[in-house]
Protein backbone atom coordinates (compact mmCIF):
# COMPACT_ATOMS: atom_id res chain seq x y z
CA UNK A 1 0.00 0.00 0.00
CA UNK A 2 1.18 3.44 -0.89
CA UNK A 3 2.03 5.74 2.03
CA UNK A 4 2.89 9.26 1.29
CA UNK A 5 4.08 12.04 3.56
CA UNK A 6 5.39 15.48 3.08
CA UNK A 7 9.10 16.19 2.93
CA UNK A 8 9.02 19.92 3.90
CA UNK A 9 5.71 22.04 4.63
CA UNK A 10 6.12 23.61 1.36
CA UNK A 11 7.92 21.37 -0.92
CA UNK A 12 8.50 17.58 -1.19
CA UNK A 13 6.48 14.53 -1.13
CA UNK A 14 7.80 10.74 0.22
CA UNK A 15 6.62 8.48 -1.53
CA UNK A 16 7.08 4.86 -0.33
CA UNK A 17 5.83 1.55 -2.28
CA UNK A 18 6.75 -1.31 -4.01
CA UNK A 19 7.03 -0.89 -7.71
CA UNK A 20 3.79 -2.92 -8.54
CA UNK A 21 2.47 -0.95 -6.36
CA UNK A 22 3.60 2.39 -7.67
CA UNK A 23 2.79 1.36 -11.39
CA UNK A 24 -0.70 0.83 -11.19
CA UNK A 25 -2.52 3.09 -13.35
CA UNK A 26 -4.75 4.29 -10.73
CA UNK A 27 -1.81 5.37 -8.37
CA UNK A 28 0.17 6.98 -11.24
CA UNK A 29 -2.85 9.36 -11.75
CA UNK A 30 -2.50 10.26 -7.89
CA UNK A 31 1.15 10.78 -8.24
CA UNK A 32 0.66 13.29 -11.25
CA UNK A 33 -1.54 15.24 -8.86
CA UNK A 34 0.40 14.99 -6.24
CA UNK A 35 3.65 16.10 -7.99
CA UNK A 36 1.50 19.33 -9.15
CA UNK A 37 0.80 20.16 -5.79
CA UNK A 38 4.07 19.36 -3.83
CA UNK A 39 6.49 19.75 -6.68
CA UNK A 40 8.83 16.95 -6.13
CA UNK A 41 8.29 12.90 -5.23
CA UNK A 42 10.74 11.04 -3.45
CA UNK A 43 10.69 7.35 -3.95
CA UNK A 44 13.67 5.89 -1.95
CA UNK A 45 15.12 2.87 -2.98
CA UNK A 46 12.20 1.93 -5.24
CA UNK A 47 14.89 0.44 -7.97
CA UNK A 48 13.04 0.42 -11.01
CA UNK A 49 14.18 -1.17 -13.93
CA UNK A 50 14.89 1.44 -16.89
CA UNK A 51 11.67 -0.26 -18.59
CA UNK A 52 9.76 0.29 -15.85
CA UNK A 53 10.46 4.09 -15.14
CA UNK A 54 9.96 4.33 -18.68
CA UNK A 55 6.43 2.81 -18.35
CA UNK A 56 5.53 5.33 -14.84
CA UNK A 57 6.42 8.09 -16.94
CA UNK A 58 3.82 7.24 -19.58
CA UNK A 59 1.12 7.06 -17.12
CA UNK A 60 1.73 10.68 -15.94
CA UNK A 61 2.52 12.23 -19.27
CA UNK A 62 4.13 11.73 -22.95
CA UNK A 63 7.44 10.47 -23.00
CA UNK A 64 10.26 12.34 -24.95
CA UNK A 65 12.11 10.28 -26.90
CA UNK A 66 15.53 10.42 -25.76
CA UNK A 67 18.53 8.42 -24.74
CA UNK A 68 18.08 4.20 -25.37
CA UNK A 69 13.86 3.78 -25.28
CA UNK A 70 13.31 6.64 -23.12
CA UNK A 71 16.29 6.73 -20.72
CA UNK A 72 18.94 9.24 -20.80
CA UNK A 73 22.39 8.93 -19.43
CA UNK A 74 23.58 11.38 -17.24
CA UNK A 75 27.10 11.45 -16.74
CA UNK A 76 30.20 13.63 -16.67
CA UNK A 77 32.09 10.33 -17.88
CA UNK A 78 33.13 11.65 -21.96
CA UNK A 79 33.14 8.21 -23.00
CA UNK A 80 29.47 8.47 -22.33
CA UNK A 81 28.29 11.80 -23.07
CA UNK A 82 29.99 13.64 -25.79
CA UNK A 83 28.95 17.00 -24.15
CA UNK A 84 29.50 15.96 -20.73
CA UNK A 85 31.40 19.82 -19.77
CA UNK A 86 28.10 20.55 -20.31
CA UNK A 87 26.20 19.06 -17.70
CA UNK A 88 28.51 21.91 -15.24
CA UNK A 89 25.38 24.00 -15.96
CA UNK A 90 23.44 21.65 -13.94
CA UNK A 91 25.33 22.85 -10.85
CA UNK A 92 23.31 26.18 -11.26
CA UNK A 93 19.94 26.89 -10.30
CA UNK A 94 17.64 26.34 -13.21
CA UNK A 95 14.65 25.19 -15.60
CA UNK A 96 15.03 22.83 -18.28
CA UNK A 97 13.68 24.39 -21.59
CA UNK A 98 13.76 28.04 -21.28
CA UNK A 99 15.00 28.05 -24.79
CA UNK A 100 12.00 26.34 -25.72
CA UNK A 101 8.34 27.83 -26.09
CA UNK A 102 6.84 24.86 -24.41
CA UNK A 103 9.22 23.48 -21.64
CA UNK A 104 9.07 20.36 -20.33
CA UNK A 105 6.56 19.27 -17.47
CA UNK A 106 8.59 16.91 -15.43
CA UNK A 107 11.51 14.55 -15.27
CA UNK A 108 12.05 11.25 -13.22
CA UNK A 109 15.78 10.35 -12.37
CA UNK A 110 16.79 7.29 -10.80
CA UNK A 111 20.42 7.05 -9.17
CA UNK A 112 22.48 4.25 -11.01
CA UNK A 113 26.01 4.86 -9.14
CA UNK A 114 26.70 7.68 -6.81
CA UNK A 115 29.27 10.10 -5.75
CA UNK A 116 31.45 9.53 -2.44
CA UNK A 117 31.49 13.49 -2.37
CA UNK A 118 28.89 15.76 -3.46
CA UNK A 119 26.07 15.13 -5.67
CA UNK A 120 22.81 15.87 -3.95
CA UNK A 121 19.97 17.77 -6.19
CA UNK A 122 17.86 20.83 -4.73
CA UNK A 123 14.55 21.69 -5.39
CA UNK A 124 13.29 25.42 -5.20
CA UNK A 125 9.31 26.25 -5.22
CA UNK A 126 9.05 29.05 -7.60
CA UNK A 127 5.21 28.51 -7.21
CA UNK A 128 5.68 29.57 -3.11
CA UNK A 129 8.64 31.50 -3.77
CA UNK A 130 6.48 34.04 -5.48
CA UNK A 131 3.23 33.84 -3.28
CA UNK A 132 4.95 34.83 -0.30
CA UNK A 133 6.46 38.00 -2.37
CA UNK A 134 4.43 41.39 -0.75
CA UNK A 135 2.10 42.68 -2.79
CA UNK A 136 3.93 46.20 -3.80
CA UNK A 137 6.87 43.42 -5.50
CA UNK A 138 4.39 41.32 -7.58
CA UNK A 139 3.30 44.38 -8.90
CA UNK A 140 6.49 45.57 -9.56
CA UNK A 141 7.24 42.24 -11.36
CA UNK A 142 4.18 41.73 -13.74
CA UNK A 143 4.80 42.41 -17.47
CA UNK A 144 8.32 42.22 -17.19
CA UNK A 145 10.25 40.01 -19.54
CA UNK A 146 13.43 37.72 -19.42
CA UNK A 147 16.05 37.31 -22.11
CA UNK A 148 17.13 33.41 -21.58
CA UNK A 149 20.27 32.53 -23.03
CA UNK A 150 21.80 28.82 -23.38
CA UNK A 151 25.30 30.71 -23.56
CA UNK A 152 25.07 32.70 -20.72
CA UNK A 153 24.36 29.69 -18.93
CA UNK A 154 27.37 27.99 -20.04
CA UNK A 155 29.17 30.74 -19.28
CA UNK A 156 28.25 31.44 -16.17
CA UNK A 157 29.11 27.61 -15.29
CA UNK A 158 32.43 27.94 -16.07
CA UNK A 159 32.62 26.20 -18.85
CA UNK A 160 35.62 26.29 -21.37
CA UNK A 161 34.18 26.34 -24.43
CA UNK A 162 36.13 25.09 -27.79
CA UNK A 163 34.92 26.96 -31.30
CA UNK A 164 32.69 24.08 -32.16
CA UNK A 165 30.96 24.49 -28.84
CA UNK A 166 30.77 28.27 -29.20
CA UNK A 167 29.05 27.90 -32.57
CA UNK A 168 26.61 25.49 -30.93
CA UNK A 169 25.60 27.95 -28.42
CA UNK A 170 25.13 30.66 -30.54
CA UNK A 171 22.76 28.03 -32.69
CA UNK A 172 20.19 27.38 -29.96
CA UNK A 173 18.18 30.79 -30.40
CA UNK A 174 17.76 33.00 -27.01
CA UNK A 175 13.88 33.09 -25.87
CA UNK A 176 11.95 36.08 -24.08
CA UNK A 177 9.72 35.05 -21.51
CA UNK A 178 7.26 36.49 -18.92
CA UNK A 179 9.28 37.13 -15.81
CA UNK A 180 5.81 36.33 -13.90
CA UNK A 181 4.61 33.02 -15.22
CA UNK A 182 0.93 32.45 -15.21
CA UNK A 183 -0.20 29.08 -15.53
CA UNK A 184 -3.62 27.83 -16.55
CA UNK A 185 -4.44 26.46 -13.65
CA UNK A 186 -4.03 30.13 -11.89
CA UNK A 187 -0.96 29.44 -10.01
CA UNK A 188 1.73 31.81 -10.62
CA UNK A 189 5.32 31.34 -10.79
CA UNK A 190 8.85 32.86 -11.04
CA UNK A 191 11.03 32.22 -14.53
CA UNK A 192 14.52 32.41 -13.90
CA UNK A 193 17.30 30.81 -13.06
CA UNK A 194 21.26 30.72 -14.18
CA UNK A 195 19.72 30.97 -17.82
CA UNK A 196 17.97 34.33 -17.25
CA UNK A 197 20.32 36.42 -18.93
CA UNK A 198 18.85 40.22 -18.66
CA UNK A 199 15.52 42.04 -18.09
CA UNK A 200 13.68 43.57 -21.43
CA UNK A 201 14.29 47.32 -21.76
CA UNK A 202 16.35 47.65 -18.41
CA UNK A 203 19.10 49.15 -17.02
CA UNK A 204 21.69 45.89 -17.02
CA UNK A 205 22.83 46.11 -13.74
CA UNK A 206 19.54 47.01 -11.77
CA UNK A 207 18.19 43.99 -14.16
CA UNK A 208 21.30 41.53 -12.97
CA UNK A 209 20.57 42.94 -9.29
CA UNK A 210 16.55 42.19 -9.71
CA UNK A 211 17.38 38.44 -11.35
CA UNK A 212 20.01 37.66 -8.81
CA UNK A 213 17.33 38.87 -5.98
CA UNK A 214 14.91 36.91 -6.95
CA UNK A 215 16.92 33.94 -7.41
CA UNK A 216 17.87 34.51 -3.28
CA UNK A 217 14.58 34.90 -2.75
CA UNK A 218 13.35 31.30 -4.64
CA UNK A 219 16.18 29.60 -2.49
CA UNK A 220 15.42 30.52 0.79
CA UNK A 221 15.73 27.56 3.14
CA UNK A 222 11.63 27.42 3.54
CA UNK A 223 11.18 26.85 -0.10
CA UNK A 224 13.82 23.88 -0.31
CA UNK A 225 14.29 20.66 -0.31
CA UNK A 226 17.83 18.99 -0.92
CA UNK A 227 17.93 15.36 -1.85
CA UNK A 228 20.72 13.05 -0.48
CA UNK A 229 20.87 9.85 -2.69
CA UNK A 230 20.63 6.13 -1.88
CA UNK A 231 21.20 4.05 -4.57
CA UNK A 232 18.05 3.11 -6.38
CA UNK A 233 15.86 6.34 -5.44
CA UNK A 234 13.81 7.55 -7.70
CA UNK A 235 12.71 11.24 -7.95
CA UNK A 236 9.96 13.27 -10.00
CA UNK A 237 9.81 17.04 -10.00
CA UNK A 238 7.65 19.50 -11.86
CA UNK A 239 9.75 21.33 -13.66
CA UNK A 240 7.12 24.55 -14.51
CA UNK A 241 7.19 25.52 -11.16
CA UNK A 242 10.39 24.02 -9.42
CA UNK A 243 14.18 24.97 -9.83
CA UNK A 244 16.90 22.59 -10.00
CA UNK A 245 20.55 22.20 -9.46
CA UNK A 246 23.06 19.71 -8.33
CA UNK A 247 25.71 19.86 -5.86
CA UNK A 248 29.03 19.59 -7.59
CA UNK A 249 30.87 16.35 -7.36
CA UNK A 250 34.29 15.05 -8.47
CA UNK A 251 34.21 14.80 -12.16
CA UNK A 252 35.89 11.40 -12.33
CA UNK A 253 33.52 10.14 -9.61
CA UNK A 254 31.32 8.03 -12.36
CA UNK A 255 28.11 9.32 -11.14
CA UNK A 256 25.37 8.33 -13.15
CA UNK A 257 21.83 9.17 -13.04
CA UNK A 258 18.56 7.22 -15.13
CA UNK A 259 16.67 10.48 -16.94
CA UNK A 260 13.22 9.89 -18.18
CA UNK A 261 11.81 13.14 -19.46
CA UNK A 262 8.10 14.06 -19.76
CA UNK A 263 7.01 16.49 -22.74
CA UNK A 264 5.60 19.76 -22.09
CA UNK A 265 2.20 20.29 -22.21
CA UNK A 266 1.99 24.35 -21.75
CA UNK A 267 3.81 27.25 -23.51
CA UNK A 268 5.46 29.91 -21.34
CA UNK A 269 2.72 32.54 -21.19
Amino acid sequence: MIQVSNLTPQIGARVEGKPEEVLMPETAAGLRKLLVERGVLVFPELNLTGEQQVRLAGMMGNVRDEGEKGIFKITLDEKTNSRAEYLKGSWLWHMDGTHDDVPVFGSLLTGRKLSDVGGRTGFANSYAAYEALPPDEKARLEGLKVVHSFATSMERAGVMPTEDDIAYWRSIPDKTHNLVWTHRCGRKSLVVGCHASHVVGMDRAESDALLAGLLDWITQPQFLYWHEWTLGDLLIWDNTGVLHRAEPYPLDSGRMMHRTTLLGEEAFA
